[in-house]
């Protein structure tokens, strides 16, 4: 199906921005693990492509990331850059068998407390990431916080870079406002004669092609033993990460993406990176709100980004090595201030606690240690409230309107624990001959709680009996099959979840 031209252009200059941003976010991580720069433009460039070529959710961009280079730097310092590129493979392969076995599903069933503390404390990552280029090398060889002109320099640019990026769209939305400001601040440096700190400054960008190289390391049982802990433990951190923001996407969109194809060409990109002399990745949550806030969710965003990506280290690095660090910190910054659910904030005091300390402690575990065990955590803590207050429980309503329909109106969650119950509630046989379950205030989670539905369908068909389901989400009536066609459909009242499904995946 083509493409309209408006959103040809919109996504063409959102990629075009995206490749911009992913440049000194590259650079950077590449440095925190200890690698050569390119080795981190490269995995941008491979990741970037390949994801947005084959992914589960078109728009999303994957590439180097601070999350996964806290882990590699040990391996690099004590064994070197070559068990590197072999654990990146590895990691790659593992997250193609989590795809395969369908693992991806799961990621349906993160809580949405866990979902915010995900992304306020990815939001504030992003942010103090942004301070270390406010520091520069001394004579000492140490850095130390610019002061003075410099520092004064580089607020002044930042905060125009912000202040073009929430103005422009007020008047017009031709070009992505983020572009806009990156092209403005380098102009006015250029030109204007202004000193501050630019992209040269972290490291040089010039390169050729990633080069395919298999890496040289003994291919033995001390060789797996030394890379497969740090494959393990990446692989969990990447697909993490790229299926929780592929789930923010979603509620953002209101679309639904594939988290199992997701795994897949993460795997594959990963694979692909170890060979061409890449660092490895995953999704980037930063980069890909600046997509997403753009309009631009189409495959062609990523493939864009890629691509210009590589245009860059081949032929523009010097051009590019001149843009304002400032302006792509404001940039970020931005982007910080838009991912953060400040909703999250304004609401404590309203929602139950166990929500607040899930929230509270996801943000404070993602920013002070690792994002996996920030999820695992809020995971728990969830699971263990959950376990509390509706574990093997779902209750009814039973009435019967001014017709002698009997509507059964249900409340709780309707998974695999509470399956059992469900089939009890229900007494087909003394029934009338139309029966309404009213789902409002009960939520089906996965795919034991549709097979459910379908066999309390089977028991009134067989009887004669008809049986309205109202008020369910889209997905359930996508995966229902004997009673899909009970359901009463209403597009202004019916919730929009997702559930943990193969079938969806």
């Amino acid at each position: 199906m083509s493409l309209p031209v408006r959103e040809i252009r919109n996504n063409t200059l959102s990629g075009l921005t995206v490749a911009l941003a992913l440049v000194p976010e590259a650079l950077a991580f590449a440095l925190v693990a200890h690698v050569n720069p390119l080795t981190g433009l490269y995995a941008a460039f491979v990741m970037c492509l390949v994801t947005a070529l084959f992914g589960g959710r078109p728009g999303m961009i994957s590439g180097a990331t601070g999350s996964m280079a806290v882990v590699m730097v040990s391996l690099v310092v004590t064994h070197g850059v070559e068990y590197l590129f072999a654990t990146v493979v590895l990691l790659g392969l593992m997250q193609l068998v989590f795809g395969a076995l369908k693992f991806g599903k799961f990621i349906r069933m993160v809580p949405h407390p866990v979902m915010l503390g995900f992304v306020n404390g990815l939001a504030i990552v992003i942010f103090m990431a942004q301070l270390s280029h406010f520091k520069e090398k001394g004579a000492d060889g140490v850095l130390h916080w610019l002061h003075g002109t410099p520092l004064l320099v580089m607020l002044g640019l930042v905060a125009l870079s912000m202040a073009i990026i929430y103005l422009l769209p007020k008047f017009t939305r031709a070009i992505p406002s983020a572009l806009a400001a990156i092209i403005a601040v380098a102009l006015l440096t250029q030109f204007g004669g202004i000193a501050t700190r630019t992209v040269g400054d972290l490291a040089s960008i010039k390169g050729g092609f990633p080069p395919f190289h298999i890496p040289s390391v003994p291919w033995n049982f001390d060789t797996l033993r030394i890379v497969f802990p740090y494959a393990l433990i990446l692989s969990i951190i990447g697909l993490t990460e790229s299926l929780l923001t592929l789930n923010l996407i979603d509620e953002m969109t209101e679309t639904r993406g594939q988290p199992n194809r997701e795994c897949m060409a993460q795997g594959a990109a990963n694979v692909l990176s170890g060979f061409f002399s890449g660092m490895g990745g995953c999704a980037m949550i930063g980069q890909s709100m600046i997509n997403v806030n753009a309009g631009a969710t189409r495959r062609l965003s990523g493939v864009v980004a890629g691509v210009a990506l590589l245009c860059f280290i081949l032929f523009a690095s010097d051009l590019i090595e001149r843009i304002p660090l400032a302006a792509l910190v404001g940039v970020m910054f931005v982007v910080s201030e838009k991912t953060f659910e400040w909703g999250s904030v304004r609401v404590f005091g309203k929602v139950p606690r166990a929500d607040a300390l899930v929230v509270v402690a996801v943000t404070a575990v993602t920013v002070f240690t690792d994002l996996a065990i920030a999820v695992v955590v809020g995971v728990v803590i969830s699971a263990l409230v959950f376990a509390w207050k509706h574990a093997k429980h779902i209750g009814v309503e039973t009435s019967t309107d001014r017709d002698g329909c009997k509507i059964y109106a249900l409340h709780g969650t309707l998974f695999f624990a509470s399956v059992s119950g469900f089939a009890d509630l229900f007494t087909p046989r003394e029934d009338p001959k139309d029966v309404v379950v009213e789902f409002k205030d009960a939520k089906v989670m996965d795919h034991s709680a549709i097979e459910a539905i379908d066999a309390l369908a089977e028991r009134y068909q067989k009887i004669g009996k008809r049986l309205h389901l109202r008020h369910l989400s889209p997905d359930c009536a996508e995966l229902l099959h004997k009673a899909r066609k009970m359901i009463e459909v209403n597009v202004l009242e019916d919730p929009k979840y997702h559930l943990a499904d193969d079938q969806l995946g």
